[in-house]
Protein backbone atom coordinates (compact mmCIF):
# COMPACT_ATOMS: atom_id res chain seq x y z
CA UNK A 1 0.00 0.00 0.00
CA UNK A 2 2.85 2.36 0.86
CA UNK A 3 4.60 1.83 -2.49
CA UNK A 4 1.65 2.24 -4.38
CA UNK A 5 0.83 5.18 -2.73
CA UNK A 6 4.61 6.18 -3.73
CA UNK A 7 3.83 5.58 -7.33
CA UNK A 8 0.62 7.65 -7.30
CA UNK A 9 2.36 11.02 -6.09
CA UNK A 10 5.71 10.48 -8.18
CA UNK A 11 2.78 10.26 -11.21
CA UNK A 12 1.31 13.14 -10.00
CA UNK A 13 5.05 15.65 -9.91
CA UNK A 14 5.59 14.63 -13.31
CA UNK A 15 2.55 15.62 -14.61
CA UNK A 16 2.58 18.86 -12.86
CA UNK A 17 6.15 19.48 -13.90
CA UNK A 18 4.68 19.01 -17.57
CA UNK A 19 2.36 21.55 -16.73
CA UNK A 20 4.33 23.89 -15.43
CA UNK A 21 6.72 23.94 -18.71
CA UNK A 22 3.31 24.16 -20.66
CA UNK A 23 2.96 27.17 -19.34
CA UNK A 24 6.03 29.17 -18.87
CA UNK A 25 6.90 28.53 -22.34
CA UNK A 26 3.30 29.84 -23.64
CA UNK A 27 2.78 32.61 -20.67
CA UNK A 28 6.40 33.61 -19.45
CA UNK A 29 8.36 33.50 -22.66
CA UNK A 30 7.43 35.84 -25.54
CA UNK A 31 6.00 34.98 -28.56
CA UNK A 32 8.48 34.55 -31.09
CA UNK A 33 8.21 36.93 -34.15
CA UNK A 34 5.92 34.95 -36.94
CA UNK A 35 7.45 36.59 -40.44
CA UNK A 36 5.51 36.06 -43.63
CA UNK A 37 7.58 34.60 -46.67
CA UNK A 38 6.86 37.73 -48.61
CA UNK A 39 8.57 40.04 -45.68
CA UNK A 40 11.52 37.68 -45.92
CA UNK A 41 12.02 38.69 -49.78
CA UNK A 42 15.52 39.91 -51.09
CA UNK A 43 14.71 42.96 -52.82
CA UNK A 44 15.45 41.70 -56.05
CA UNK A 45 12.62 39.15 -55.78
CA UNK A 46 10.04 40.05 -58.00
CA UNK A 47 6.61 39.19 -56.49
CA UNK A 48 3.45 37.84 -58.13
CA UNK A 49 0.67 40.31 -59.55
CA UNK A 50 -2.59 39.88 -57.18
CA UNK A 51 -4.35 38.31 -60.12
CA UNK A 52 -2.04 35.95 -61.33
CA UNK A 53 -3.53 32.31 -61.75
CA UNK A 54 -1.19 30.00 -63.68
CA UNK A 55 -4.03 28.24 -65.22
CA UNK A 56 -4.69 30.99 -67.13
CA UNK A 57 -1.35 30.80 -69.06
CA UNK A 58 -3.04 29.23 -72.63
CA UNK A 59 -1.05 29.51 -76.34
CA UNK A 60 -4.11 29.13 -78.18
CA UNK A 61 -4.67 32.71 -78.68
CA UNK A 62 -1.25 33.49 -79.75
CA UNK A 63 -1.17 30.57 -81.72
CA UNK A 64 -4.36 31.26 -83.11
CA UNK A 65 -3.64 34.34 -84.50
CA UNK A 66 -0.38 34.38 -86.18
CA UNK A 67 -0.45 30.82 -87.84
CA UNK A 68 -2.06 32.35 -90.75
CA UNK A 69 0.41 35.11 -90.82
CA UNK A 70 4.03 33.34 -91.65
CA UNK A 71 4.58 31.78 -94.58
CA UNK A 72 6.96 28.76 -96.01
CA UNK A 73 9.89 29.70 -98.34
CA UNK A 74 10.92 27.86 -100.63
CA UNK A 75 13.66 29.12 -103.25
CA UNK A 76 15.78 27.92 -106.08
CA UNK A 77 18.94 28.42 -106.91
CA UNK A 78 21.06 27.40 -109.86
CA UNK A 79 24.67 26.31 -109.09
CA UNK A 80 27.38 25.44 -111.73
CA UNK A 81 28.30 21.78 -111.22
CA UNK A 82 30.91 19.72 -113.50
CA UNK A 83 30.34 17.08 -115.96
CA UNK A 84 31.34 13.60 -114.67
CA UNK A 85 34.83 12.82 -115.22
CA UNK A 86 35.77 11.45 -118.45
CA UNK A 87 38.00 8.50 -117.83
CA UNK A 88 39.95 9.12 -121.29
CA UNK A 89 40.87 12.75 -120.67
CA UNK A 90 43.61 12.11 -118.49
CA UNK A 91 45.47 10.72 -122.14
CA UNK A 92 43.33 13.30 -124.29
CA UNK A 93 42.63 16.40 -122.26
CA UNK A 94 40.31 18.87 -122.93
CA UNK A 95 38.39 21.70 -121.61
CA UNK A 96 34.87 20.46 -119.31
CA UNK A 97 31.71 22.78 -119.08
CA UNK A 98 30.19 23.31 -116.15
CA UNK A 99 26.36 22.35 -116.58
CA UNK A 100 23.82 24.19 -113.84
CA UNK A 101 21.90 22.39 -111.16
CA UNK A 102 18.83 23.96 -109.32
CA UNK A 103 19.23 23.54 -105.67
CA UNK A 104 16.29 24.10 -103.45
CA UNK A 105 15.90 25.59 -100.04
CA UNK A 106 13.78 26.04 -97.28
CA UNK A 107 12.37 28.57 -94.78
CA UNK A 108 9.53 30.38 -93.27
CA UNK A 109 9.07 34.30 -93.80
CA UNK A 110 6.58 36.79 -91.57
CA UNK A 111 3.44 38.96 -93.45
CA UNK A 112 3.42 42.03 -91.51
CA UNK A 113 1.11 44.27 -93.91
CA UNK A 114 -2.44 43.34 -95.50
CA UNK A 115 -1.13 44.11 -98.97
CA UNK A 116 1.77 41.25 -98.92
CA UNK A 117 5.13 42.46 -97.24
CA UNK A 118 6.91 39.74 -95.89
CA UNK A 119 10.22 39.21 -93.50
CA UNK A 120 12.43 36.73 -93.88
CA UNK A 121 15.93 36.49 -92.62
CA UNK A 122 18.38 37.19 -95.49
CA UNK A 123 20.21 33.70 -95.51
CA UNK A 124 16.90 31.80 -96.82
CA UNK A 125 17.04 33.88 -99.96
CA UNK A 126 20.36 35.23 -100.51
CA UNK A 127 21.73 34.30 -104.21
CA UNK A 128 17.71 32.77 -105.17
CA UNK A 129 16.93 32.76 -108.65
CA UNK A 130 13.59 32.50 -107.81
CA UNK A 131 11.47 32.63 -104.47
CA UNK A 132 7.84 30.98 -103.86
CA UNK A 133 5.54 31.88 -100.72
CA UNK A 134 3.08 29.27 -99.92
CA UNK A 135 0.44 30.88 -97.70
CA UNK A 136 -1.34 28.47 -94.57
CA UNK A 137 -4.33 28.34 -97.30
CA UNK A 138 -1.81 26.28 -99.61
CA UNK A 139 -2.08 29.25 -102.15
CA UNK A 140 1.28 29.95 -103.71
CA UNK A 141 2.94 33.42 -105.27
CA UNK A 142 6.09 34.29 -106.24
CA UNK A 143 8.28 37.05 -104.66
CA UNK A 144 10.17 39.59 -105.50
CA UNK A 145 13.33 41.20 -102.94
CA UNK A 146 12.60 44.86 -102.13
CA UNK A 147 15.59 44.77 -100.05
CA UNK A 148 17.80 42.79 -97.78
CA UNK A 149 20.41 43.60 -94.80
CA UNK A 150 23.04 41.06 -94.48
CA UNK A 151 24.10 42.91 -91.29
CA UNK A 152 21.36 42.05 -89.40
CA UNK A 153 20.19 39.33 -91.29
CA UNK A 154 16.95 40.37 -92.68
CA UNK A 155 15.21 40.83 -95.71
CA UNK A 156 12.19 42.16 -97.67
CA UNK A 157 9.99 40.45 -99.71
CA UNK A 158 6.66 40.87 -101.67
CA UNK A 159 3.99 39.33 -103.11
CA UNK A 160 1.29 41.05 -105.18
CA UNK A 161 -2.01 40.33 -103.17
CA UNK A 162 -3.95 41.94 -100.68
CA UNK A 163 -6.07 41.24 -97.37
CA UNK A 164 -3.59 38.85 -96.55
CA UNK A 165 -3.75 38.00 -92.35
CA UNK A 166 -0.85 39.76 -90.85
CA UNK A 167 1.14 39.73 -87.97
CA UNK A 168 1.39 43.15 -85.92
CA UNK A 169 5.16 44.09 -84.70
CA UNK A 170 5.46 44.17 -80.75
CA UNK A 171 8.00 45.36 -78.18
CA UNK A 172 10.73 42.99 -77.91
CA UNK A 173 12.59 46.02 -75.21
CA UNK A 174 10.29 44.80 -72.80
CA UNK A 175 10.75 40.84 -73.09
CA UNK A 176 11.71 39.09 -69.43
CA UNK A 177 13.36 36.79 -69.00
CA UNK A 178 11.47 33.97 -68.18
CA UNK A 179 8.40 34.92 -70.48
CA UNK A 180 6.80 32.26 -72.41
CA UNK A 181 7.33 32.53 -76.24
CA UNK A 182 5.79 30.54 -79.34
CA UNK A 183 7.63 30.07 -82.34
CA UNK A 184 5.31 29.59 -85.70
CA UNK A 185 7.47 28.69 -88.71
CA UNK A 186 7.36 25.20 -91.39
CA UNK A 187 10.31 23.12 -89.85
CA UNK A 188 12.19 20.17 -92.32
CA UNK A 189 9.19 21.22 -94.25
CA UNK A 190 6.40 20.75 -91.94
CA UNK A 191 3.94 24.06 -92.46
CA UNK A 192 2.33 25.71 -89.83
CA UNK A 193 4.40 24.34 -86.65
CA UNK A 194 4.08 26.32 -82.97
CA UNK A 195 6.63 25.06 -80.65
CA UNK A 196 6.52 27.45 -76.82
CA UNK A 197 9.05 27.91 -75.22
CA UNK A 198 10.53 31.06 -72.93
CA UNK A 199 13.04 33.56 -72.85
CA UNK A 200 16.29 32.62 -72.12
CA UNK A 201 18.23 35.46 -72.31
CA UNK A 202 18.48 38.80 -74.26
CA UNK A 203 21.09 41.09 -75.81
CA UNK A 204 23.06 37.54 -76.96
CA UNK A 205 26.12 38.22 -78.92
CA UNK A 206 27.58 35.35 -80.84
CA UNK A 207 29.84 36.68 -83.57
CA UNK A 208 28.68 34.27 -86.28
CA UNK A 209 27.77 37.13 -89.04
CA UNK A 210 30.89 37.83 -91.02
CA UNK A 211 29.57 41.75 -91.69
CA UNK A 212 32.18 43.80 -90.04
CA UNK A 213 29.13 45.99 -88.91
CA UNK A 214 27.14 42.90 -88.28
CA UNK A 215 24.68 43.61 -85.73
CA UNK A 216 24.34 40.40 -82.87
CA UNK A 217 21.96 41.21 -79.77
CA UNK A 218 19.77 38.28 -80.23
CA UNK A 219 16.88 37.12 -78.35
CA UNK A 220 17.72 33.38 -76.79
CA UNK A 221 15.00 30.99 -76.16
CA UNK A 222 14.48 27.14 -75.62
CA UNK A 223 11.16 27.33 -78.30
CA UNK A 224 12.37 24.11 -80.46
CA UNK A 225 13.40 25.65 -83.77
CA UNK A 226 14.99 23.08 -86.58
CA UNK A 227 16.05 23.91 -90.15
CA UNK A 228 13.19 25.49 -91.87
CA UNK A 229 12.33 27.88 -88.85
CA UNK A 230 14.71 30.54 -90.05
CA UNK A 231 12.18 33.68 -90.76
CA UNK A 232 9.64 32.84 -89.11
CA UNK A 233 7.54 34.82 -85.91
CA UNK A 234 8.77 34.66 -82.90
CA UNK A 235 5.37 35.67 -80.70
CA UNK A 236 4.42 36.98 -77.05
CA UNK A 237 1.11 35.71 -75.41
CA UNK A 238 -0.46 38.69 -76.92
CA UNK A 239 0.04 37.00 -80.59
CA UNK A 240 2.40 40.24 -82.02
CA UNK A 241 6.02 39.74 -83.47
CA UNK A 242 9.26 40.27 -81.06
CA UNK A 243 11.74 38.17 -82.96
CA UNK A 244 12.32 36.52 -86.31
CA UNK A 245 14.37 33.04 -85.56
CA UNK A 246 17.40 33.15 -87.20
CA UNK A 247 19.94 30.37 -85.81
CA UNK A 248 20.48 27.44 -83.36
CA UNK A 249 23.53 26.40 -81.62
CA UNK A 250 23.71 22.57 -81.61
CA UNK A 251 26.61 19.98 -82.44
CA UNK A 252 24.23 17.84 -84.68
CA UNK A 253 22.82 20.62 -86.37
CA UNK A 254 19.52 19.98 -85.25
CA UNK A 255 17.31 21.65 -82.42
CA UNK A 256 19.28 21.08 -78.91
CA UNK A 257 17.84 23.50 -76.17
CA UNK A 258 18.88 26.58 -77.76
CA UNK A 259 17.77 28.95 -80.19
CA UNK A 260 18.00 32.80 -81.71
CA UNK A 261 16.12 35.53 -82.98
CA UNK A 262 16.71 38.82 -84.63
CA UNK A 263 14.73 41.22 -82.10
CA UNK A 264 11.63 43.06 -83.73
CA UNK A 265 13.14 46.50 -82.67
CA UNK A 266 15.97 45.62 -84.96
CA UNK A 267 13.54 44.22 -88.37
CA UNK A 268 11.21 47.37 -87.44
CA UNK A 269 14.20 49.56 -88.40
CA UNK A 270 15.18 47.51 -91.69
CA UNK A 271 11.92 47.18 -92.72
CA UNK A 272 11.60 50.93 -92.45
CA UNK A 273 14.74 52.27 -94.14
CA UNK A 274 14.48 49.66 -97.18
CA UNK A 275 10.80 51.01 -97.86
CA UNK A 276 11.82 54.78 -97.17
CA UNK A 277 15.20 54.73 -98.32
CA UNK A 278 15.60 51.25 -100.25
CA UNK A 279 18.75 50.71 -97.97
CA UNK A 280 19.71 50.37 -94.56
CA UNK A 281 20.79 53.59 -93.12
CA UNK A 282 23.13 52.31 -90.23
CA UNK A 283 24.38 55.38 -87.62
CA UNK A 284 27.99 54.44 -86.87
CA UNK A 285 29.54 55.67 -83.79
CA UNK A 286 32.85 54.65 -84.72
CA UNK A 287 34.41 53.02 -81.48
CA UNK A 288 36.36 49.84 -81.57
CA UNK A 289 35.21 48.26 -78.17
CA UNK A 290 35.48 45.28 -75.84
CA UNK A 291 32.82 43.77 -73.34
CA UNK A 292 34.20 44.54 -69.73
CA UNK A 293 35.43 41.37 -67.38
CA UNK A 294 37.08 41.15 -64.37
CA UNK A 295 41.03 40.55 -66.09
CA UNK A 296 40.55 43.53 -68.17
CA UNK A 297 38.84 45.70 -65.05
CA UNK A 298 41.76 44.50 -62.99
CA UNK A 299 44.31 45.54 -66.03
CA UNK A 300 43.03 48.71 -67.00
CA UNK A 301 42.26 49.82 -63.30
CA UNK A 302 38.41 49.78 -63.39
CA UNK A 303 36.55 50.21 -60.30
CA UNK A 304 33.43 48.29 -61.33
CA UNK A 305 32.83 45.58 -64.10
CA UNK A 306 30.00 47.68 -66.18
CA UNK A 307 29.72 48.91 -69.37
CA UNK A 308 31.84 48.40 -72.55
CA UNK A 309 35.77 49.51 -72.75
CA UNK A 310 36.68 51.62 -75.78
CA UNK A 311 39.73 50.24 -77.20
CA UNK A 312 40.13 52.10 -79.81
CA UNK A 313 38.55 55.01 -81.84
CA UNK A 314 38.01 55.45 -86.11
CA UNK A 315 39.54 58.50 -87.23
CA UNK A 316 37.27 60.88 -87.72
CA UNK A 317 34.30 59.00 -86.72
CA UNK A 318 31.34 60.22 -84.90
CA UNK A 319 33.31 59.07 -81.20
CA UNK A 320 36.09 61.08 -81.85
CA UNK A 321 34.72 63.85 -83.19
CA UNK A 322 32.52 64.17 -80.08
CA UNK A 323 35.06 64.12 -77.43
CA UNK A 324 34.95 60.12 -76.68
CA UNK A 325 38.28 59.12 -76.03
CA UNK A 326 39.94 55.56 -76.21
CA UNK A 327 40.08 54.31 -72.41
CA UNK A 328 36.53 55.26 -71.77
CA UNK A 329 33.63 53.18 -70.24
CA UNK A 330 30.07 53.36 -72.44
CA UNK A 331 27.21 52.90 -69.82
CA UNK A 332 24.62 53.88 -71.22
CA UNK A 333 23.04 55.34 -75.01
CA UNK A 334 20.14 57.72 -74.53
CA UNK A 335 17.82 55.74 -71.51
CA UNK A 336 19.53 52.08 -72.74
CA UNK A 337 21.81 51.06 -69.75
CA UNK A 338 24.94 48.88 -71.55
CA UNK A 339 26.36 46.49 -70.19
CA UNK A 340 27.57 44.34 -73.10
CA UNK A 341 28.92 44.92 -76.87
CA UNK A 342 25.66 43.52 -78.35
CA UNK A 343 24.02 45.93 -76.35
CA UNK A 344 25.72 48.61 -77.40
CA UNK A 345 25.15 47.67 -81.17
CA UNK A 346 21.75 46.93 -80.58
CA UNK A 347 21.21 50.38 -79.44
CA UNK A 348 23.39 52.48 -82.02
CA UNK A 349 21.49 49.96 -84.67
CA UNK A 350 17.98 51.76 -84.13
CA UNK A 351 19.51 55.57 -85.41
CA UNK A 352 20.93 56.65 -88.53
CA UNK A 353 22.97 58.76 -89.69
CA UNK A 354 22.71 62.67 -88.52
CA UNK A 355 21.21 61.07 -85.62
CA UNK A 356 22.59 62.56 -82.12
CA UNK A 357 22.66 59.87 -79.42
CA UNK A 358 23.69 60.87 -75.97
CA UNK A 359 26.14 58.51 -74.76
CA UNK A 360 27.18 58.36 -70.93
CA UNK A 361 30.84 57.57 -70.40
CA UNK A 362 33.14 56.47 -66.90
CA UNK A 363 37.06 57.87 -67.01
CA UNK A 364 39.08 58.41 -64.18
CA UNK A 365 36.29 57.21 -62.95
CA UNK A 366 33.91 60.24 -63.22
CA UNK A 367 31.12 59.86 -65.60
CA UNK A 368 29.94 62.74 -68.00
CA UNK A 369 27.81 62.68 -70.74
CA UNK A 370 28.82 63.31 -74.59
CA UNK A 371 26.14 64.31 -77.29
CA UNK A 372 27.65 62.51 -80.58
CA UNK A 373 26.33 62.82 -84.32
CA UNK A 374 26.53 59.39 -85.66
CA UNK A 375 27.94 58.56 -89.51
CA UNK A 376 26.91 56.26 -92.07
CA UNK A 377 29.77 53.21 -93.06
CA UNK A 378 31.79 55.12 -95.09
CA UNK A 379 32.33 58.36 -91.98
CA UNK A 380 30.06 61.04 -93.76
CA UNK A 381 27.19 61.86 -92.32
CA UNK A 382 24.47 61.57 -95.32
CA UNK A 383 22.12 59.03 -95.51
CA UNK A 384 23.28 55.88 -98.46
CA UNK A 385 22.15 55.95 -101.31
CA UNK A 386 21.51 52.48 -103.25
CA UNK A 387 23.11 51.24 -106.01
CA UNK A 388 21.98 49.53 -108.96
CA UNK A 389 22.03 46.05 -109.78
CA UNK A 390 25.16 45.57 -111.83
CA UNK A 391 25.14 41.96 -113.92
CA UNK A 392 23.06 41.03 -110.82
CA UNK A 393 25.03 41.99 -108.29
CA UNK A 394 25.38 44.54 -106.16
CA UNK A 395 28.70 46.47 -103.91
CA UNK A 396 29.57 48.79 -102.00
CA UNK A 397 33.73 50.06 -100.87
CA UNK A 398 35.50 48.09 -98.75
CA UNK A 399 35.62 49.67 -94.94
CA UNK A 400 39.08 50.72 -94.13
CA UNK A 401 39.22 48.67 -90.82
CA UNK A 402 38.25 45.70 -93.40
CA UNK A 403 40.87 46.72 -95.74
CA UNK A 404 43.66 47.20 -92.82
CA UNK A 405 42.93 44.00 -91.41
CA UNK A 406 42.82 41.79 -94.24
CA UNK A 407 46.12 43.77 -95.98
CA UNK A 408 44.27 44.63 -99.16
CA UNK A 409 44.61 47.91 -100.52
CA UNK A 410 41.04 48.43 -101.95
CA UNK A 411 38.23 45.99 -103.38
CA UNK A 412 34.52 45.94 -103.68
CA UNK A 413 32.46 43.98 -101.91
CA UNK A 414 29.39 41.84 -102.49
CA UNK A 415 26.12 43.46 -100.38
CA UNK A 416 23.27 41.55 -102.91
CA UNK A 417 23.40 39.34 -105.74
CA UNK A 418 20.69 37.43 -107.69
CA UNK A 419 20.38 36.12 -111.16
CA UNK A 420 23.14 37.08 -113.45
CA UNK A 421 27.05 36.49 -114.16
CA UNK A 422 28.24 37.08 -111.02
CA UNK A 423 25.80 34.32 -109.32
CA UNK A 424 26.77 31.79 -112.24
CA UNK A 425 30.49 32.26 -111.70
CA UNK A 426 29.78 31.08 -108.01
CA UNK A 427 30.30 34.45 -106.16
CA UNK A 428 28.71 34.93 -102.53
CA UNK A 429 27.45 37.56 -100.48
CA UNK A 430 30.21 39.46 -98.60
CA UNK A 431 33.04 38.49 -101.44
CA UNK A 432 35.31 41.04 -102.15
CA UNK A 433 36.29 41.59 -105.31
CA UNK A 434 40.01 42.46 -105.85
CA UNK A 435 41.46 42.24 -109.19
CA UNK A 436 39.38 41.46 -112.15
CA UNK A 437 41.58 40.06 -115.41
CA UNK A 438 44.48 40.93 -113.02
CA UNK A 439 43.02 44.41 -113.18
CA UNK A 440 43.28 45.65 -109.44
CA UNK A 441 39.76 46.57 -108.43
CA UNK A 442 39.17 49.51 -105.38
CA UNK A 443 35.80 50.76 -105.57
CA UNK A 444 32.15 49.28 -106.96
CA UNK A 445 32.80 51.84 -109.72
CA UNK A 446 35.88 50.09 -111.36
CA UNK A 447 34.13 46.54 -111.52
CA UNK A 448 32.20 48.57 -114.55
CA UNK A 449 35.39 50.18 -115.95
CA UNK A 450 37.12 46.71 -116.25
CA UNK A 451 33.53 44.71 -117.65
CA UNK A 452 31.97 46.77 -119.90
CA UNK A 453 32.38 46.24 -123.28
CA UNK A 454 34.66 43.47 -122.83
CA UNK A 455 33.74 40.08 -124.19
CA UNK A 456 35.42 36.20 -123.41
CA UNK A 457 36.39 34.92 -120.19
CA UNK A 458 36.00 36.52 -116.67
CA UNK A 459 38.82 35.89 -114.04
CA UNK A 460 38.10 37.45 -110.69
CA UNK A 461 40.35 37.33 -107.31
CA UNK A 462 39.66 38.14 -103.97
CA UNK A 463 38.83 37.35 -100.56
CA UNK A 464 35.72 37.18 -97.83
CA UNK A 465 36.32 38.87 -94.37
CA UNK A 466 37.58 35.67 -92.57
CA UNK A 467 40.72 35.49 -94.73
CA UNK A 468 39.43 32.43 -97.16
CA UNK A 469 41.21 34.10 -100.72
CA UNK A 470 38.84 32.63 -103.74
CA UNK A 471 39.30 32.70 -107.05
CA UNK A 472 35.90 32.69 -109.81
CA UNK A 473 35.33 32.59 -113.38
CA UNK A 474 32.56 33.33 -116.15
CA UNK A 475 32.24 34.39 -119.65
CA UNK A 476 30.86 37.19 -121.12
Amino acid sequence: MKIKNILIHLVIAIIAGMVAVFAYTRLAEPQAEVRTYREQQPAWFTSLPDDFEADKFDFTYAAERTVHGVVHVTTTTMRQRRQRVDPFEFFFPRDRQMEPEPIQGIGSGVIISEDGYIVTNNHVIAEAGSIEITLNDKRTFDAKVVGTDPSTDIALLKIEETGLPYIEFGDSDNLRVGQWVLAVGNPMNLTSTVTAGIVSAKGRGLRVFQEQYAIESFIQTDAAVNRGNSGGALVDLRGELVGIPTLIMSPTAAYSGNSFAVPVSIVRKVVEDILEFGEVQRGVLGVVIRDVNAELARNEGLERIEGVFVDSLIVGGAAAEAGIEAGDVILRVNDANINSVAELQEQVARYRPKDKVNVLVKRDGKTQQITATLRNIQGQADVVQPQEAYLGARFREVSSELRNKLNIPGGAQVTEIGPGKFMEGGLRVNFIITSINDQPINSPADIRDVLDGHSGGVWIQGVYPDGTVSYYAFGL
